[in-house]
């Protein structure tokens, strides 16, 4: 998408205003952000409570997770369009008010699928959010200053996956499971204050054509193949129908790739891809999300229903993970600056590997002790993992060309988020012989058998940076922004 001029309500002039302008926009986007990361996180402590309260099996409950980051991965692309279009506060507003809604929705559910549906809404107006803001702070700051803002942006995204186990623990012990939504209601109407108040309003000029068809194409592949993965092993559908399913998401996929070769304005700009960084990074968020992705949702499941622990319990045995990611943004420059990228993240994989590999020691004698260590240093890991990918994606791209790279990147990272989701329960269904509702010990079985082959893989994918060389990102290496 090319670079537009912006019109429609510009920054104050007066410098009183203009300082307010600037000091609380990031709070702004940061309340937005805390949102979105507490929802993702509150609810995996939750998944046996209301997968029980629903009357399905635990595993079951992977669509919740998978539908909304689908939605993310299916709207994403088209967030920068609609806020040149419509404006960043129209759009910004619209999107806390559809999170909301579908925040209340999710809450008043009653089935499996009222569930799945309402949290597609949420991420029809998570896609936006995030997005927007960081559209409208660029937009907003000088180059000087972005980059502390954004920090600060980033702290509540920290901030969420801690607090989320906990209070979803809390929540399903004293209150009823429904309230893990219903907290998103103050929030959400703090942000829309907020947003009335503060928001600059951002709109391109030019009025570049919407890609529908390669939207069509795009969403609806996605959404096929995920579709497919959902059911593969639930034997709702036989073995051919499954191919045929994958065969027509291969095909959509495939004809969207062509028609964004020679689209003039695409959906998502691929000839990005030339660039060896550039290519490396997306492709490398991919297969290794696909590795580790799962175990937010696979750890739940082993805590409470395999070794018995309440929903408190396990999410204070998960809490060490975000604490290790708070405590790498000291420690990251130094790791960058003597290593690289390509070193850090030929090792980092492999070591994740190797951590998801020492998961399945966790069983019923295993101390609490090794257990917190084993996840801040997963923690510690997957940070590390993810700030290089996500800073690693800006090395080569002009900035002309930076905002469609991060439209392509946050694509592909909840696409493959929602995969990784899929592959773990999958998984883990296959070594369950595809009982969804066994008992404790074949559950930690299960898990256990599922972890060797993510950990398998992840350990493998380390070869997709191997071809960065040793200078690749050298100019990025004290500039993070956290996933």
């Amino acid at each position: 998408m090319p670079t537009e001029p912006i019109i429609a309500s510009p920054l104050p002039t007066d410098p009183v205003e203009l300082a307010s302008k600037r000091r609380i926009l990031p709070w702004l986007v940061a309340v937005a952000l805390f949102m979105e990361a507490l929802d993702a996180t509150i609810l995996n402590t939750a998944v046996p409570t209301i997968a029980e309260s629903l009357s399905v099996g635990p595993l079951s409950m992977k669509a919740a997770l998978t539908s909304y980051t689908l939605s993310l991965a299916v709207f994403i692309p088209i967030s920068g369009w609609i806020a040149d279009r419509f404006g960043t506060r129209l759009v910004f507003s619209s999107a806390i008010g559809v999170f909301s809604l579908g925040s209340l929705l999710c809450g008043m559910s009653v089935n499996m699928p009222m569930l799945v549906a309402s949290r597609i809404l949420q991420g029809c107006g998570g896609a936006l959010m995030m997005p927007v803001g960081r559209i409208t702070m660029v937009r907003t700051f000088p180059r000087s200053e972005l980059l502390k803002a954004m920090s600060f942006v980033a702290i509540p995204g920290l901030i969420g996956p801690m607090i989320g186990p906990l209070a979803g623990g809390l929540i399903v012990a004293h209150f009823n499971w429904r309230m893990i939504f219903f907290v998103n209601l103050p929030i959400g109407l703090l942000g829309l204050i907020m947003v009335y108040r503060h928001m600059p309003n951002f709109q391109g000029s030019q009025r570049t054509p919407l890609d529908i068809r390669g939207m069509l194409l795009f969403g609806s592949g996605i959404a096929l193949l995920s579709y497919v993965l959902e059911v593969f092993g639930d034997h709702s559908l036989s073995v051919q129908e499954n191919l045929v399913l994958l065969a027509v998401s291969v095909v959509l996929l495939g004809s969207y790739v062509a028609h964004a070769l020679r689209a003039k304005f695409p959906l998502l700009q691929l000839r990005l891809f030339g660039l060896r960084t550039f290519r490396t990074a997306i492709m490398g968020s991919l297969v290794t999300r696909l590795g580790i992705a799962g175990m937010p949702f696979l750890l739940p499941l082993l805590y409470q229903v395999g070794l018995g622990f309440t929903p408190i319990q396990s999410s204070l045995m998960i809490m060490p993970q975000p604490l290790a990611a708070m405590g790498l943004k000291i420690l990251m420059p130094g790791i960058l600056s003597r290593l690289g990228y390509r070193r850090v993240l030929l090792l980092n994989t492999a070591a994740l590997g190797l951590m998801l590999l020492a998961f399945m020691m966790v069983g019923r004698g295993t101390p609490v002790w090794l257990i917190v260590i084993q996840a801040f240093l997963f923690g510690f890991l997957q940070s590390l993992q993810y700030t290089c990918i996500n800073t690693l994606v800006y090395a080569d791209l002009s900035d002309e060309a930076a905002s469609m790279g991060s439209s392509i990147s946050s694509t592909v990272q909840q696409m493959s988020m929602s995969f990784g989701v899929t592959a773990a329960s999958l998984l883990t269904i296959l070594f369950l012989g595809g009982d969804r509702d066994p008992g404790a010990d074949r559950m930690i079985g299960g898990i256990h058998q599922a972890m060797m082959i993510m950990g398998l893989w992840t350990i493998f994918s380390s070869l997709v940076f191997w071809p960065l060389k040793p200078n690749d990102g050298e100019a990025l290496s004290s500039h993070h922004e956290e996933d």
